[in-house]
């Protein structure tokens, strides 16, 4: 199976945002005993790259470990020499798709439109990344999957457990999830294995919906 393979096979990357960096490790384990494939840590987190580098220490190969809110090639890079093995980024840049590709890293950019999501893949782009989720909606990604069936679509950015089912039916490959799947109260309460069980409970949902299309 590729990294890209992997990263996708459970139908959730979860999207790790402003943790406290002491609650990235735990978190991290709860959610891969979860069944989560992809592990997202944003730039904008305390110690990013620390955070990125130790989570490659800890997992390996298990999941996949990449760097998301990237907004540049020299954050790509930066992410990619720290270890991340995928570059998210909510905008579509093309130096960002070209760095990453460059250094043989999967690349997934943010598009709100039919005509970003083609240009992505045109410059390299693995996937897309349709954001806000919450605001372009399943119809988008069924539209667009119509005459692009060639583009895999990962919606991101409001996505919850209710929701999953209908963006993988509109022709979703994963999802990205972030408040929903790292919830606030159980982080703070260092509920780890409550966070296991609605990490399974959003990989089950997406798994279901995957296997019914």
């Amino acid at each position: 199976m590729s990294r890209f393979e992997t990263l996708i096979s459970s139908g959730v990357v979860a999207v790790i945002r402003k943790q406290p960096r002491e609650n990235i490790v735990p978190l991290a384990k709860a959610l891969v005993s979860g069944g989560v494939s992809g592990l997202e840590v944003t730039m904008d987190s305390d110690d990013a790259l620390g955070a990125i580098a130790e989570l490659r220490t800890q997992f390996g190969d298990e999941v996949v470990i990449g760097a998301g809110t990237v907004l540049d090639a020299e954050q790509a890079v930066a992410a990619i020499q720290a270890g991340a093995e995928f570059i998210f980024a909510p905008i579509l840049h093309e130096p960002t798709i070209r760095a990453a590709k460059r250094h043989g890293k999967i690349m997934i950019p943010g598009i709100f439109t039919p005509t970003e999501a083609q240009q992505a893949i045109e410059w390299g782009a693995d996937m897309v990344k349709a954001f806000p989720a919450d605001v372009l909606g399943p119809a988008f990604i069924k539209a667009v999957k119509g005459p692009l069936s060639h583009i895999k679509i990962m919606p991101t950015g409001g996505v919850d457990l209710e929701t999953i089912d209908g963006f993988i039916k509109a022709g979703a490959s994963a999802v990205g999830a972030g408040g929903p799947l790292l919830r606030k109260d159980l982080i703070e309460a260092e509920d780890w294995s409550g966070l296991e069980q609605h990490a399974a409970a959003f990989v089950g949902q997406a798994k279901k919906s995957l296997a019914g299309n």
